[in-house]
């Protein structure tokens, strides 16, 4: 198999067509067909079933998809790596932000890196702690915001800060960001959590088996848009960290209060693979994550959060 057949076979399954993928590869149809034909071959599987509808990937499929992507990803971070350019730091990165903190990091991470290392392309995803686990250990991103995690034999990990997590209501709701509330205040109202085994909501099934309390849970979503969403519509409260909310509070969109009696504390942690080589890029822009994040909790941006000694 070479690069034009994998291509081939990421275009055909983006498109979801072989004369779309023809048409964004500037290929003619039967070049784009014969090029999955031939993998097809080599590999004695069906990648694709045909029908009218289009190209749908089979299970063999999907599998040479991922395997194709990260291939194709490795070659193009190779070129961008290789390529002379002396002193110049360039490379592909790829960072992957808790949800919670991709509003707050985001932008102001792509401007430095803009300004800093302009040779260095940035690629920026957002998920939940379990799905950025996921993509470091299967390499999919270079580095990651994790939280409550310490260093495994895969991953290197650095505490960088702690925040307490906060109710969250309507904006009616009474909450006060200078009034903290007990989990007892939250389990008299109807909560909207995420799905377990989400980090979140296993930080609040502890507390709560701690102090015997059940929480009232009528809805669960793993999307913090939609629990933000939910809450302001009047279905319920939720438990957030505050950096999550600051803005919506902020806005009167929402109310919020931290916990306390107890505290429900998250320590967000940055991780990177344990390799014998990460590029001179990634270390880079690692950097740069970290000092942005220290700037935030210095002025005051990161709500209810405090520098772990020795992160900087």
């Amino acid at each position: 198999m070479d690069v034009k057949q994998l291509t081939a076979l990421v275009a055909v399954a983006d498109a979801g067509s072989v004369t779309r993928a023809a048409e964004l590869l500037h290929l003619v149809q039967p070049a784009v067909t014969r090029q999955i034909h031939t993998l097809e071959q080599e590999l004695g599987v069906l990648l694709f079933e045909r029908s009218r509808a289009g190209m749908e990937l089979t299970e063999p499929g999907r599998l040479m998809l991922e395997r194709a992507r990260r291939v194709l990803a490795e070659l193009e971070r190779a070129r961008a790596e290789i390529r002379p350019n002396p002193g110049v730091l360039q490379g592909i990165v790829t960072v992957g932000l808790l949800a919670s903190t991709s509003e707050l990091l985001a932008e102001q991470l792509v401007a430095t890196v803009l300004r800093e290392h302009p040779a260095v392309r940035l690629r920026i995803v957002s998920g939940y702690a379990g799905h950025l686990r996921q993509w470091l250990d299967a390499g999919d991103i270079d580095l990651g915001l994790l939280y409550n995690l310490k260093s495994t034999s895969s991953l290197n990990v650095r505490a960088l800060l702690a925040e307490n997590l906060w109710a969250v209501a309507p904006p009616d709701g009474g909450l006060d960001v200078g009034r903290p509330v007990t989990l007892d205040d939250v389990a008299t109202h109807p909560v909207v959590m995420p799905s377990a085994p989400h980090g979140i909501r296993t930080l609040v099934a502890e507390a709560c088996a701690k102090l015997d309390i059940d929480l009232n849970i009528v809805v669960e979503t793993n999307e913090v848009s939609i629990q933000k969403r939910l809450v302001r519509a009047g279905h319920g409260w939720t438990i957030l960290p505050g950096i999550a909310v600051a803005s919506d509070v902020a806005g009167g969109l929402l109310s919020a209060a931290p916990l306390h009696s107890p505290a429900v504390e998250r320590t967000v942690v940055l991780a990177l693979p344990s390799t014998p080589r990460i590029p001179p890029a990634v270390h880079a822009v690692a950097d740069l994550l970290v000092r942005h994040m220290h700037e935030a909790v210095e002025r005051g941006d990161w709500p209810s959060a405090h520098w772990e000694a020795g992160a900087q």
